[in-house]
Order: C-alpha cells, then sequence, then structure tokens
C-alpha cells in the first residue's frame, strides 16, 4: 500500500514525533510504500508554550519526509491534500485540536481520494476549552474511521462521530538513549518525575505527599505548561526547598539516562491520563514506576512486583504509596522486578488495527 502519516516529525520533538516516526519505520518494514507529511509550523507559540523542536533527533529519523504544512497557510493544507488523492491509506494524527482546521482542509483537498483514518493520541484533551469537542467532532465525522488507544477513548470517539472506531494500545516508542551509567547499590531516597508537567499529571499532589515522607528527595523534570511559580511556592510554602531538584525544561534523549540512574523509582501522580509511554521509560530504565490507576498507567505495572499503583487525586494515597515503597528492602525487590520492554508484540497488533479495512 501507498500511506501518508500526517503528523510530527524530526525537527520536532516528543512523543507524538517519536510516534509518527516509528509508524512509518514499522510500516515500511512490513513492505508499505509510506511518506510522513510533517510540519513546518504545527502550531501558534501561544498555544504550545514550550520547545517545539530540537537540533538531534530522538532515534533514527525517517528518510520520506515532506515539511510543508503550516498552520498559517490553508493554501498548503489544500496541496497536501491534492497531492495525497493517489494513495491508498492517508493517517491523520490527532495530538490536538488545534490541528483540525488543517486537516479540514487536507481533507477538502483530498475529496475521497484515499480512505483516512483519524489515528487518536487523545480525542479529547485532558484539559479542555469549549471549542474542542466542536473542532474534534467536526474531523470524526469526515473520516473513514478511528484508531483510539484505550476502550474509553473509544467510547469518547463514538460519542461524537458515527465513523467506525478500533481499539490499539498505544506502542512503545521510546527516544533511543545510550548505556546508562554505572549504578552504584543501595537506595537514594529519590524520587523522579518526568515529563510535560501540566495539572492533569498531579505534580501538585505528590509534593503535598512528599511532605510527609521525610528524608526522600525528588527530582522534576520537564517543561511547565504554566504554574512554574506556583509550584516554586508550593515548594517553599511545603518547607521542600532542600529536598526537591527542579529542573524545568525539555530534556534531550542523551541526558535521560543520567536522570533514571540518579532515581530509586519514576513515579507518576496522574489526576488522569490516556495511555503514556512514561511507565515503560522506567522499566526500559530499570526503575520500578509508581503510578496511579489511570487510563493505561497500570496496565503496564504489576503491583508489588515491578512497581507500585494508587489511587488517583489522594494526597494520602499517594504519601502511603511512597511510604510503601521505602519499607526496608522493598525499593531493591521492586527494581529486581523489573524487565526490559519487548515492544515487537505490540507495534504487530497495532499495525494490523491500524490498516483493517473495517472496524
Amino acid at each position: 500500500m501507498r500511506i501518508a502519516i500526517v503528523g510530527p516529525a524530526f525537527p520536532y520533538k516528543g512523543g507524538g514525533a517519536q510516534h509518527t516516526t516509528e509508524l512509518a519505520h514499522r510500516l515500511t518494514a512490513l513492505g508499505h510504500d509510506v511518506v510522513i507529511e510533517s510540519w513546518r509550523a504545527q502550531y501558534p507559540a501561544f498555544l504550545y508554550p514550550g520547545q517545539q523542536t530540537i537540533t538531534a533527533p530522538e532515534g533514527d529519523p525517517f528518510p520520506h519526509v515532506r515539511r510543508d504544512l503550516d498552520w498559517r497557510r490553508p493554501d498548503g493544507w489544500l496541496r497536501c491534500g491534492r497531492r495525497l488523492r493517489g494513495f491508498d491509506l492517508v493517517v491523520l494524527t490527532l495530538l490536538s485540536p488545534v490541528q483540525v482546521p488543517a486537516y479540514l482542509g487536507i481533507l477538502s483537498g483530498l475529496r475521497r481520494g484515499a480512505p483516512v483514518v483519524a489515528l487518536c493520541h487523545n480525542v479529547l484533551p485532558h484539559e479542555r476549552k469549549p471549542y474542542d469537542a466542536p473542532l474534534v467532532k467536526a474531523l470524526l465525522r469526515r473520516v473513514d474511521r478511528v484508531l483510539a488507544h484505550s476502550p474509553e477513548q473509544a467510547d469518547l470517539a463514538r460519542s461524537l462521530a458515527p465513523a467506525p472506531v478500533r481499539v490499539a494500545a498505544l506502542p512503545p516508542h521510546l527516544p533511543a538513549h545510550g548505556a546508562a551509567p554505572a549504578r552504584a547499590d543501595g537506595v537514594r531516597n529519590r524520587l523522579l518525575f518526568f515529563g510535560m508537567v501540566r495539572p492533569y499529571k498531579g505534580l501538585d499532589l505528590l509534593l503535598r505527599a512528599l511532605a510527609e515522607v521525610p528524608g526522600v528527595s525528588l527530582t522534576v523534570a520537564g517543561e511547565f505548561w504554566g504554574g512554574l511559580d506556583e509550584t516554586r511556592a508550593l515548594i517553599a510554602e511545603l518547607g521542600l526547598s532542600g529536598r526537591v531538584d527542579l529542573r524545568p525544561g525539555y530534556v534531550p534523549a542523551d541526558g535521560v539516562p543520567v536522570l533514571f540512574a540518579e532515581a530509586d523509582a519514576l513515579i507518576l501522580p496522574y489526576r488522569s491520563a490516556t495511555a503514556s509511554q512514561n511507565a515503560w521509560l522506567g522499566h526500559e530504565h530499570g526503575l520500578p514506576v509508581i503510578a496511579t490507576r489511570v487510563g493505561a498507567l497500570a496496565d503496564h505495572i504489576t503491583d508489588g512486583v515491578d512497581g507500585l499503583l494508587t489511587d488517583p487525586g489522594s494526597v494520602p494515597a499517594l504519601t502511603a504509596a511512597i511510604t510503601r515503597f521505602y519499607a526496608d528492602g522493598e525499593p531493591e525487590r521492586l527494581r529486581r522486578g523489573v524487565k526490559a520492554v519487548d515492544p515487537e508484540p505490540y507495534w504487530a497488533g497495532y499495525a494490523a488495527q491500524l490498516l483493517a479495512a473495517e472496524a
């Protein structure tokens, strides 16, 4: 098949670009002729306050990438659609409703020239605005089928539009990294909160829980989508200034192994989630993961074996989980239970669902 994937690729960074790139490699390995239609300018800067692009790729760049799409140029959206009329499948990767106007322009140029799948990383954002649902509904009503990453997200898609929906768990698309630094034996009494910081990820709850567990420190490494000053104020208010190492900003792939080597566990105190790579990322670096039971997080962690699970939205529950983790011998025992991620079966099932002609 000739397949076009419309989505971010290098020099864009993060999980969306990594997933688009890995998907293109995987489909090519299956014998398909794949191109990526990527972005020259994906979002207005005021809608994406973080660093959008990077200078060094986070893995093997895909060789067949066109970078013409621009959120400011509707004429380019139409041209993209016209280019894709001869393809056998077009995949629109939905990361944000902000992309929808461009995707509607592509569909207008395409004129039903190829079947279209909306690949929804999130059907709707965690933190929603009034225009999100109408935009996504307009897109899903115009595609041939939808791929969602969980049954809950599939139900949400069905509530917005009648397009057939398939479900496939988000497969591992972890950034390439070099050998991890040598790790000395022993417990460091340090946890790691890693990745983009947004309200739904529950950092404020984690800080309040940390204040109840003496002797444990925390590294927070990732871009803040607002709230950095408020986080600093909360750290000071809770008396945690000497125990929280705040590292705002994007962490490039070659900086990840050192961060993980300094911690006893990765902690994911999310209030809500759909699918996340972070549990796999922790295990890939040999760390047990403490996480809340939301979205697909619990699917990747066996409670008491390679991490701990706790209830979301609760400071006492997080406090109890951290205390449980640091019981005598527990960090070492849970670390021994961590196994490396095997991506192959996940990607095989994912590709099969994406390419299926009918839901």
